[in-house]
Formats: structure tokens, C-alpha cells, sequence
């Protein structure tokens, strides 16, 4: 059922279900936008496959209570006509009438008494709460009618941006202790860059921003990539990773320029993701060559050891929060778990998850879970650990927002404890999501563009999403707030 909503600034959204609270006076079709106004009663939402129940339940219940109202007014009309004969009775007709006839007629009148008695005083007092009740009713649906239509009035006036994932029940759908928020687009900050960016980074303090575009790196949205780029947690120099098969460390020169440091050559093909750990003493490398590749720094940077599990391409790279564990998913349909000893500090795959459908991206949340976007699919694939044989294992699917059936990669998917806030693209889609007590993920934003290249990163400290898409062909920032 492809409905879409019509009030202002809801941007023709579909509309994803219905509310049936007794009290509310917001539209009852809802879309993303108009969940704030439905804030109060989560647990009243429908979706649009329970809709349908739910309505033949109630036609049901107004069928019932047609079919007593009838039977009472049978019940009235037969007494009504039993009646009737002497409502129209006229006195000078007595005489003419036999005595048996006489007789019945003052026996019908004598037990008029008992009528008034026993049914008519309670039938004009049930006729009498029957008839509040009712106007009641219908007062009460006027005014929510009337309020309604005061209430959109005021609604087409606000530019509401926070939108939740439609799930099929959505009664365990809000916390009381999960924030909503948006991210704003700060225009008047948008950078017009018509070549072509597929990786964009901040430094550690958001002062410097570096761009991949075509075949230059720019900087401070102020040199070969068009893949990766990361800058270290410590210092102000990036890594770099291109389709020339090259990883490159870049060092600031009296904060200005930028120099070649080192290029780490071992890839026979392009780069597709590149990790940094926290410490800057260790970058992990997946490439279209099927590798990955773990690069240490002692005096220089080296190759310490090579993964050859994958048989395809290796899309996406995820570092847990200890950083001794890793997760990368390819083109060969398998999640690779990989960990490292503690012995002699050798990385080796303890787990391989296979899936029915690749995935682009992934990302762990903590030690015990990560999540994986399969590629052309609206659900998001949660993994857990099991406790008793500590492997893991998909425990939930997550609906997430995307209405094209193509996708690219070299966006990765990001998850900041601090907000509990993870930012998972897929085709036109940027899915903010955060992170419930339970486990589960709420979609509290979409952004939705016209083009699934879109290309960017979360700022470490969730301030920032910074973005360029092939459409709009611009560098654009937006801020976290929250509401």
C-alpha cells in the first residue's frame, strides 16, 4: 500500500503506519516525520500489515453493536404495536364493544401500571444516558477533528527532521532514555567540488579536513587517492590508500604542506579499506588482491603478515573497542573473525561466518557484537557472541531505509560509543541510528540523496558528518543536535 503524506516538510514520505490512540489529535497516517507527534504513545502504532486486522476488528465491533441496537429497536417496535390499538382507542367506542371485549381491554390498561413500573422508567432513564453518552462520543470526535486540523496548521510551520525506522510492531520501539537528535545541514559551509571525491577525513581536533578527489588529495577543504584516507589519532599526519595499489603516510610540514613520509608497497591491486589503530603504531589494509594486510612501525613502517582467507574482494574493515580483534567482510559472502595472540602478537582468523548475501560494510559495537549491511537488502544483520563457544552469531535484523537496488562502497560504517550513535549508508541512504539498552537499533534520521555515490565520515566525537555525493557534486558538513 504505497501512500504518501501530504503535510508540509515531510517531503512527500511514505507513510510507514497508523496511529489508533484514543486521545490523539495528530494525523493518524504517519510517516518518519510525523513520529515526534506520536511521541507520547509508541505503544499505540500500528504498521500498515496490522492496520488491516485491526480495522476489520473494529468494523466487527460496530457490526455488534448495529446488530443490538436493531434487536432493541424490534423489541420497542413489537411493544409499540401491541400498543397501538389503544393509543388510538376512542372513548365513544366503549359502548359498541362486547363485554369479553371490555373486559380484556381494562385487564390490558390495569397492567400499564407495572409497565410504567418495571420497564419504562428504566428505559427512559437508559434512553437518557444512551443519548449523553452518544453526544459525548460525538462531541468528543468533532473536537479531535477540529484540533487536528489547529494542530497540522502548526505542524506545517515546523521543519521536523528526526525520523525512526519503520519496524513491523512498534511497541518496544522508544526508550525513555534514548535521545532523538538530527544532524543539520550547515549550508552556508557546503564546498562546491565538481571532481569526483570518494574519501574524506578529519584530524584529530576537526581543525583540518582532507578530501581524495580524482587524482589529488586537498586539504583543509583548503599528492594520488581515490580511495581511503585516515588521519592518526595523535598527530596531525594521514594514511592514504589509491587504486595505484599504494598506501602512502603524509606528514605536515610546519603545518602548511604536506610531504610523502613513506609509501608501503605489498598490494597488487587497488585499496579498498584502511584501518589505523588508536596507538598509530599499526594499519590493517583490505584490497580488491583479496589481502589483508597488517603494516607495524618500528623504525619504518613494514608488512608484518598477510590474511589470504578471503577468495574475493575484502570491502570493509572493523576494529573493536580493545583493538585485538577483527572483522572484515568481501565479495565472497563470508564474515572473517580475526584475532589477535597474546603470545606473539600474530593476528589469526578464529571464526568464518557465511553469508547468504555480501555486504559492503560492517562494523563491531563492542566486543561481544557487530553489525553487517547486506548489499541490496532493507534489513541490517546484528551478530552476537555466544557465550559458551564465544563464536559469533546473527541475532537480530534491523530494518533500515533505502529504495534503490544498487550500492558502492568506500563509506564506512561507523558506530561512537559516547552517543551510542551508528551512521550505516546504504544506496541513496545515510542511516543514523542509535543504540538501545536491549540491543536493538532505532533509525532516528535518514538522509536520503539522489545518487548512491556518496562518500564521507563521522567526526570522532559524532559532532560531524561530513559528505560529498555525485549529485549535488558538494563537500557538505552537518552538526549534531540534539532535541
Amino acid at each position: 500500500m504505497q501512500i504518501r503524506c501530504t503535510q508540509a516538510d515531510h517531503q512527500n514520505q511514505q507513510i510507514i503506519g497508523f496511529c489508533i490512540d484514543t486521545t490523539c489529535t495528530n494525523q493518524r497516517p504517519y510517516c518518519h516525520f510525523c513520529l515526534p507527534s506520536h511521541v507520547q504513545h509508541f505503544d499505540k502504532l500500528t504498521s500498515q500489515e496490522l492496520i488491516s486486522g485491526w480495522i476489520k476488528d473494529r468494523i466487527l465491533m460496530v457490526q455488534y453493536v448495529q446488530k443490538n441496537v436493531q434487536e432493541c429497536k424490534f423489541a420497542l417496535d413489537s411493544l409499540i404495536n401491541f400498543f397501538l390499538p389503544y393509543n388510538n382507542f376512542n372513548f365513544q367506542q366503549l359502548p359498541g364493544l362486547g363485554l369479553s371485549q371490555i373486559d380484556q381491554f381494562i385487564k390490558v390498561l390495569c397492567g400499564m401500571g407495572d409497565c410504567e413500573e418495571q420497564l419504562f422508567k428504566q428505559l427512559q432513564e437508559s434512553i437518557k444516558q444512551t443519548k449523553s453518552i452518544v453526544n459525548i462520543i460525538i462531541t468528543k470526535i468533532k473536537n479531535q477533528i477540529t484540533l487536528k486540523q489547529n494542530d497540522n496548521q502548526l505542524l506545517q510551520r515546523r521543519n521536523i527532521v528526526i525520523q525512526i525506522s519503520e519496524q513491523p510492531k512498534l511497541l518496544n520501539m522508544l526508550e525513555q532514555n534514548v535521545k532523538l537528535f538530527t544532524f543539520d545541514l550547515m549550508k552556508q559551509y557546503s564546498i562546491k567540488q565538481d571532481e569526483w571525491c570518494q574519501a574524506i577525513a578529519f584530524n584529530k581536533d576537526y581543525s583540518k579536513v582532507v578530501a581524495g578527489c580524482d587524482n589529488d588529495i586537498k586539504t583543509e577543504l583548503n599528492i594520488s587517492i581515490k580511495c581511503t584516507l585516515n588521519f592518526m589519532k595523535n598527530t596531525n599526519n594521514f594514511v592514504s590508500g589509491s587504486f595505484d595499489f599504494q598506501i602512502i603516510i603524509w606528514q605536515t610540514v610546519e603545518n602548511q604542506f604536506w610531504r610523502c613520509l613513506q609509501k608501503l608497497i605489498g598490494h597488487s591491486d587497488s585499496i579498498f579499506c584502511l584501518l589505523l589503530k588508536n596507538t598509530d603504531d599499526l594499519i590493517i589494509s583490505g584490497n580488491r588482491d583479496k589481502t589483508i594486510k597488517f603494516w607495524i612501525k618500528q623504525d619504518y613502517w613494514s608488512c608484518q603478515q598477510t590474511i589470504t582467507d578471503h577468495t574475493d574482494y575484502v570491502f570493509s574493515l572493523s576494529l573493536n573497542e580493545k583493538q585485538n580483534k577483527l572483522i572484515s567482510c568481501s565479495n565472497d559472502s563470508q564474515i572473517l573473525v580475526i584475532e589477535q595472540s597474546k603470545l606473539n602478537k600474530k593476528w589469526f582468523v578464529t571464526q568464518k561466518i557465511q553469508v547468504v548475501q555480501f555486504g559492503l560494510r560492517l562494523c563491531f559495537i563492542n566486543d561481544d557484537q557487530f553489525t553487517f549491511q547486506p548489499l541490496l537488502k532493507e534489513q541490517m544483520d546484528v551478530y552476537e557472541r555466544d557465550s559458551n563457544n564465544k563464536e559469533y552469531r546473527k541475532t537480530k535484523e534491523i530494518a533500515v531505509k533505502s529504495d534503490t537496488g544498487l550500492d558502492v562502497g568506500l563509506f564506512p560504517k561507523q558506530y561512537l560509543k559516547s552517543k551510542r550513535l551508528l551512521v550505516n549508508k546504504i544506496g541513496n541512504f545515510i542511516n543514523l541510528m542509535r543504540k538501545k539498552q536491549n540491543g536493538d537499533f532505532i533509525i532516528q534520521q535518514t538522509i536520503e540523496f539522489d545518487n548512491i555515490h556518496i562518500y564521507g565520515q563521522l567526526s570522532d566525537d559524532g559532532e560531524y558528518l561530513i559528505t560529498w555525493d555525485s549529485g549535488s557534486k558538494e563537500i557538505q558538513i552537518r552538526k549534531f543536535r540534539e532535541l
